[in-house]
């Protein structure tokens, strides 16, 4: 069973205990958000999640045996394309598992990037390969486009009609999706439950799949829900949900709108479906609390103020690993409040997801937010729409990459505020230096992580805003990360400094509609991410580099460390000369103050001088003429 440690309760769960809350959502009782009337319309159409482990809204049994037959028939490796919700629990419940018994290689396509989709494809027979396309509505743009690339390439080695009965589609009913892949005659159709939202899908058919084909056994890991579930949806106050939903909350209201996600890396990959649950869900109308699953404890040693710490023990074979987050963890202040827990098998994250969905339900009862909707998803969407149909913004500049060496063209777009910014460096400098305690810092990039250097140096990047700045940085890898944290970023509060990086391709893919390319896909949603933010009124500025080279990406790392050292030094300075001027002005009063006390005693002394001149006259007068005798 759900197994954490509470450091003591906190007063919100009380009142979630109190207004029924848990068992409120288990019956889908829309009214819980009746605070705006379009909260409660959006709840009545997505709380199906609330009783999808006792109460399953597809074949279990059936899932089961598709998974069976499909490695029966020699498939050995396993693709699935998707973006958001749809592939972040599969690749939590795959990634997690893979160390202990996955039976096919199991990837997942949510990147844009030609260098990712090439790397997946030299690694796949196509005659042993099984794809599934995983879109609740089925016209999402990414896995629409990047099935159309796998497709063409994989129909050039096996022919189209041998890839189409490679092929499996989860959609909802009634989808584009859906009626392509019945008339096209693929392997298999599974349809979703349109009252689960994508986020909000691990114990649907989006998530389960995926589990039975990499090996997992579905009663063990839906008897590990159901017992969640009966947990968490109880008005009491041992609900694991109800502690976690009042640890964020009270926390969030004490101004700690951000938490530390620490964990083995095991479990870092729980952290990415977190990080998309909490930011989406309750990122929006000027609120949110953002998870920080990119984190390193040593910037933790005193507390910041603005997070807390959610700490997760995963399975670690290795002594050695062990005791190394250990250490980690020995380091970070004690007065920063923390909630603990553990995870010891694939079967346990089922637990994990029920807990943490009734939890951020709970959020936004408290939040008075609908966790339910993604306003600015949508919104982003559009913009990047209309971007592939007009053409590219024209960028504010363009400049020789750096002065150095000459490595290409970058394009500069950025929001208003940085107008009349006009070099990168300027661009760079005004971002960095408008960052604030209590901000954070997000790196979007739209870019290949794999390769020699890449995520090194965007890793440094991150960590020496952090380290610089004492701000929560994070990493988030595009286009994921717009189904993600991307709605905080543009519906929360704006305390988010925004760098968006992007860059021409090598060696593009084309694409037969929509979009050029991949590449071209990319940079209209990098550039799409900033109008979208600048329109918000955010701070943010879009690199679009000369190319996605480790070399080019570790030269932009030490253009943003020279501008970190500018910044550093040019505050130091004006300290230092903040501090001479007060130590001249409290000389120059000290000063003052003793030239007025100085004034003050003659005053007081001639003043004295008088008085006792005029003392003497009246006490001792001087004689009287004589008279005369």
């Amino acid at each position: 069973m759900i197994s954490g440690e509470m450091e003591k309760l906190y007063p919100s769960a009380k009142t979630l205990v109190k207004e029924c809350v848990a068992s409120r959502i288990f019956a889908k009782d829309a009214t819980l958000y009746d605070f705006s009337e379009e909260a409660q319309k959006c709840a009545e159409n997505f709380m199906g999640w609330a009783d999808l482990a006792s109460h399953p809204q597809c074949d279990i049994k059936e899932i089961q045996a598709f998974a069976d037959e499909v490695v029966a028939d020699g498939y050995d490796t396993v693709v699935l394309i998707g973006q958001g919700g749809s592939t972040q629990a599969p690749m939590t419940i795959t990634k997690y598992n893979k160390q202990d018994s996955n039976r096919v290689k199991f990837r997942t396509l949510d990147s844009d990037s030609p260098v990712r989709m090439r790397e997946l494809l030299s690694a796949c027979n196509p005659a042993t390969t099984l794809v599934v396309i995983s879109s609740k509505s089925g016209g999402t743009i990414e896995p629409r486009l990047l099935s159309c690339a796998l497709r063409e390439s994989f129909a050039k080695q096996i022919g189209e009609e041998a890839v189409a009965k490679n092929l499996v589609a989860i959609t909802d009913p009634g989808s584009d999706l859906e009626k392509q892949a019945k008339a096209e005659g693929w392997r298999a159709v599974f349809s979703g439950e349109p009252t689960v939202g994508g986020r909000f899908s691990a114990l649907s058919v989006f998530g389960l799949l995926p589990a039975a084909l990499a090996g997992i056994d579905l009663d063990a890991f839906i008897e590990h829900a159901v017992e969640a579930e009966q947990r968490c949806s109880e008005d009491a106050i041992d609900n694991p949900a109800i502690n976690l939903a009042a640890f964020l909350y009270d926390n969030y209201h004490a101004g700690r709108n951000k938490f530390s996600f620490l964990t083995p890396k095991r479990g870092r990959v729980l952290g990415l479906w977190i990080e998309q649950l909490v930011a989406e869900s309750v990122g929006k109308e000027g609120q949110g609390i953002l998870p920080n699953i990119e984190i390193d404890s040593l910037l933790l040693t005193e507390d910041p103020g603005d997070r807390s710490v959610i700490m997760y023990q995963t399975k670690t074979d290795l002594w050695d690993e062990r005791r190394n987050f250990e250490m980690s963890l020995a380091y970070v202040d004690s007065s920063i409040p923390r909630q603990n827990y553990r995870i010891d098998s694939v079967e346990e994250l089922a637990e994990h997801f029920v807990m943490w969905e009734y939890a951020i339900a709970m959020c936004g009862y408290l939040m008075k937010v609908c966790p339910f909707d993604q306003p600015d998803v949508a919104s982003a969407k559009a913009v990047v729409l209309d971007i592939l149909r007009e053409g590219q913004p024209a960028p504010d500049y363009e400049e020789n990459f750096t002065d150095e060496i000459h490595m290409g063209t970058v394009e500069v777009r950025q929001a208003p505020m940085f107008e009349g910014c006009d070099d990168m460096r300027s661009s760079l400098y005004a971002l960095l230096s408008s960052v604030q305690p209590g901000d954070f810092f997000a790196l979007n990039a739209f870019l290949p992580f794999t390769g020699e250097g890449r995520r090194e140096a965007l890793e440094a990047i991150r960590h020496g805003v952090a380290e610089a700045f004492g701000v929560v940085s994070c990493l988030e890898v595009g286009p994921r990360y717009l189904h993600s944290t991307g709605q905080l970023q543009k519906g929360g509060p704006n305390c988010g400094v925004f760098l968006i990086l992007s860059a021409d391709e090598l060696k593009d893919i084309p694409l037969p509609r929509e979009a050029e390319s991949l590449g071209a896909l990319a940079k209209a949603q990098a550039s799409g991410d900033l109008i979208t933010l600048a329109n918000r009124g955010r701070r943010c500025v879009h690199l679009h580099l000369p190319d996605n080279s480790g070399v080019t990406l570790r030269m932009l790392a030490q253009v943003v460390h020279e501008t970190i050292t500018e910044i550093m030094t040019d505050r130091a300075l004006a300290e230092e000369a903040a501090a001479a001027e007060d130590r001249e002005s409290e000389e120059a009063a000290a000063a003052e103050a003793e030239a007025a006390a100085a004034a003050a005693a003659a005053v007081a002394a001639g003043a004295e001088a008088h008085e006792v001149e005029g003392v003497t006259a009246v006490v001792t007068p001087a004689p009287a003429p004589a008279e005369a005798e």
